[in-house]
């Protein structure tokens, strides 16, 4: 039997959509032998490999508006807006093994070296930095510092890590974009869901972070960040993606959730669940599971 890799790309709040994904594959009979993530695919993946993706769900689906914003941290010179202390603290809550050596599944996170700007991969040492490395967003989660470097989210230089699962082994692989966009069009007014959410901060931080939308007007930081980071991402996939094809492409429609609307799980999990279904057939024939489990 051929051994499947699983690519699971960053996203953001859209990223949840891997949680769906793997449900699905599972239902197929499809269970991957290999996990490479990067950024929200890292901390998915690792909860999956670590035999804890019930936990990560039912955390994910208890999020609510107020709970994202009590995630907010802004301290000057932090580096980002979310606290990413949080991330490892949910990881050890979940009872996730320390080591990424210790986990059930083999499995990688991508992050980006500040310094040198190029992809780190992280295949061992302990397993909360090397996802919390993995997803810091730039401009919303502060590097991580790790074994000398700044670390940045990995979505800067392989937001679909193909070229990762293979080299660790995988003879066939499925990989999962959630920044597919069918509409062409990356931003436009008014302002996304989560800026009203983050109209629960203080009043003059949201003021400064938010301004009022007006037609002339330039956007505020959470549009120009979010838009940054989503046309940034695309075009890096679009080229990676040309040159290191994965067997199966799984293209999630999430346009309309941006990276901080992480109280929309639900949605997110259900697409995932969605684009594998699709092609089903497509993935039982490549995977050998013809029938399924």
């Amino acid at each position: 039997m051929v051994t499947v890799g699983l690519a699971l790309g960053s996203g953001g709040a859209r990223g949840w959509c891997h949680i769906g994904v793997l449900r699905a594959l599972e239902e197929i009979g499809v269970r991957p032998d290999v996990i490479a993530g990067c950024s929200m695919g890292a901390l998915v993946g690792a909860a999956y490999a670590g035999g804890k993706l019930d936990a990560l769900e039912k955390w994910v689906r208890s999020l609510t508006p107020a709970r994202v914003v009590g995630l907010i941290d802004i301290r000057p010179g932090s580096g980002g807006i979310v606290a990413g202390s949080e991330i490892v603290a949910m990881l050890k809550k979940f009872g996730l093994p320390e080591r990424i050596e210790d986990l059930d599944i083999p499995f990688a996170a991508v992050a980006t070296d500040m310094e040198t700007g190029r992809e780190v991969w992280l295949r061992e040492g302990k397993l909360a930095d090397a996802v919390r490395a993995s997803v810091a967003l730039p401009g919303v989660i502060s590097p991580h510092r790790l074994d000398g470097r700044w670390l940045l989210d990995g979505g800067l230089t392989n937001p679909v890590p193909v070229s990762v699962a293979r080299a660790m082994g995988a003879e066939v692989i499925i990989a999962v974009n959630p920044n597919a966009n069918l509409h062409g069009r990356i931003w436009q007014r008014p302002a996304p869901a989560w800026e009203k959410l983050l109209r629960d901060l203080p009043e003059g931080l949201a003021k400064a972070l938010l301004p009022e939308p007006k037609d002339d007007s330039p956007p505020g930081y959470a549009d120009v960040v979010a838009t940054a980071i989503d046309v940034m991402t695309e075009q890096i996939r679009r080229a990676r993606l040309a040159g290191e094809p994965p067997h199966v492409l799984l293209n999630a429609e999430l346009s309309d959730i941006t990276v901080l609307e992480l109280h929309r799980g639900e949605e997110a999990i259900a697409e995932g669940r969605r684009i594998v279904r699709a092609q089903k057939d497509w993935i039982l024939d490549c995977t050998g599971r013809a029938g399924g489990a």
